[in-house]
């Protein structure tokens, strides 16, 4: 999931770097690519936050486990 939404974010950035060189300045389609790119990386950023809660949550689970000898 999150590999596509990086993904997802080149694609919008080559179409904006596109849309740059074809106008050779800030348009206004410009501006809506801007903000799909800022909701994809909050996007990256949940998924990643998610991840990270995930795996604090083994790791916190494995060091309660005790061995009896």
């Amino acid at each position: 999931m999150v590999q596509e939404l990086y993904s997802q974010k080149r694609s919008l950035e080559l179409k904006w770097q596109l849309e740059y060189e074809q106008q050779g300045k800030y348009t206004l389609n410009m501006v809506e690519i801007d903000k799909k790119i800022r909701e994809v990386i909050t996007e990256i950023k949940l998924e990643e936050s998610k991840i990270a809660d995930r795996q604090n949550a083994i790791e916190s689970a494995a060091a309660q486990v005790s061995v009896a000898t």
